[in-house]
């Protein structure tokens, strides 16, 4: 349950699409680049469609020796996606140069009249995703157990990373609200259930009740990607395991890096060898270990995980809820209806079990 089907940069698929250029205006593009004194003047502009999720379209443009990513919006996208495209740029030029692998930063517009929606460039990432990879993993990490573990630590160092960076320093003070951040959570995505209510989800009422009266145990604010797992990032090729980018900012804030940990190991099983329907992570290190690492890695304790365990499964399944009322005969948006299901009422199971102490809020409207 990603967004990450619109940032595959050099794993795409080169096929996709009849029209290559998927309607991007090339001669506008190149006049743009021109008046940002881009390298490969005076060489025609080609593109190469990558992805066109419903989130973001990708390309690969190509200017004599130059080459980069373009992102935008679909033409089809609400108004709302042009801001988003912004805050992704934001995101990335501030961490370009930090120690988070990001795809670095080149250029921005924001005028929509050059080629229809704002628009960054951003490097060509040299590496695989699990997204456009058969199987998942690439070699050798498709046979190599002890080589694949690496690739979860790796994914979890990645949130480490993100959560020792100075935003403030990197110009990311005003990105979110850190004040209140969990006071706000259980109002504001009930608010939002009930904006899209359309039928009862069984765990729903035990689940937010258990968060409203529950609290991490610290809360020290970092830069959160916000749909933090396997799908959302790039490894380079080979081993030993690296990140090379982590993709997909739409949902990037200054909030509590903790929480990326809880979503990318909501349904992560402590015997990773064991139930059939976690095959493919087969060789990962069990759950408990992935969070004694990012302990030792950040600085930070995780007693108060089952909080933010319960946190990420109620919260997802409420944004899957939306997608899936709004399924419309899609069948993959009604697919959604099953895992809201199953994620409510691991959250609602989660809280039952938890023996982590209650301490009521004071309501943040």
């Amino acid at each position: 349950m990603s967004a990450a089907d619109a940032s595959r940069t050099s794993a795409a698929d080169p096929t996709a699409g009849a029209d290559v250029t998927g309607g991007l205006d090339v001669a506008a593009l190149g006049r743009w680049m021109d008046s940002r004194d881009l390298p490969g003047s005076g060489h025609p502009v080609s593109a190469r469609l990558l992805s066109g999720g419903r989130q973001n379209e990708i390309f690969e443009v190509s200017r004599g020796d130059f080459r980069a990513a373009l992102r935008r919006p679909p033409a089809a996208a609400p108004a709302e996606r042009d801001a988003g495209i912004l805050r992704e740029w934001r995101i990335i030029e501030a961490l370009t140069g930090t120690d988070v692998p990001v795809a670095d930063a080149i250029a921005v517009c924001d005028d929509p009249s050059v080629i229809g929606r704002p628009f960054y460039l951003m490097d060509v990432v040299d590496g695989w995703s699990v997204m456009s990879t058969p199987g998942w993993w690439a070699p050798p990490f498709d046979h190599d157990l002890e080589a694949r573990g690496d690739l979860a630590y790796e994914l979890i160092d990645g949130i480490a990373r993100m959560g020792a960076v100075d935003w403030r320093a990197r110009g990311l003070g005003d990105l979110g609200r850190p004040d209140g951040y969990h006071e706000r959570q259980v109002a504001r995505w009930t608010r939002f259930y009930e904006r899209i209510r359309g039928r009862e989800i069984p765990g729903l009422d035990e689940a937010t009740a258990w968060l409203s009266c529950h609290r991490p145990l610290d809360f020290v604010p970092g830069v959160m990607h916000g749909d933090y797992q396997f799908p959302n990032v790039m490894f380079r090729h080979g081993t030993p395991a690296r990140l090379a980018a982590i993709l997909d900012w739409e949902m990037g804030t200054i909030g509590d890096p903790k929480l990326d940990v809880a979503w990318a190991l909501h349904s992560w099983p402590e015997d990773p060898d064991g139930p059939a329907d976690h095959e493919h992570l087969a060789g990962m290190p069990p759950r408990s270990k992935l969070l004694a690492f990012y302990a030792e890695r950040s600085g930070r304790q995780v007693d108060d995980f089952d909080y933010y365990l319960v946190l990420a499964k109620w919260k997802l399944a409420i944004v899957l809820e939306q997608g899936y009322q709004r399924a419309n005969g899609d069948p993959k948006l009604e697919d959604f209806g099953g895992y809201v299901v199953r994620y409510m009422r691991e959250a609602a199971e989660t809280a039952a079990s938890s023996d982590y102490p209650a301490v009521p809020w004071q309501a943040v409207q």
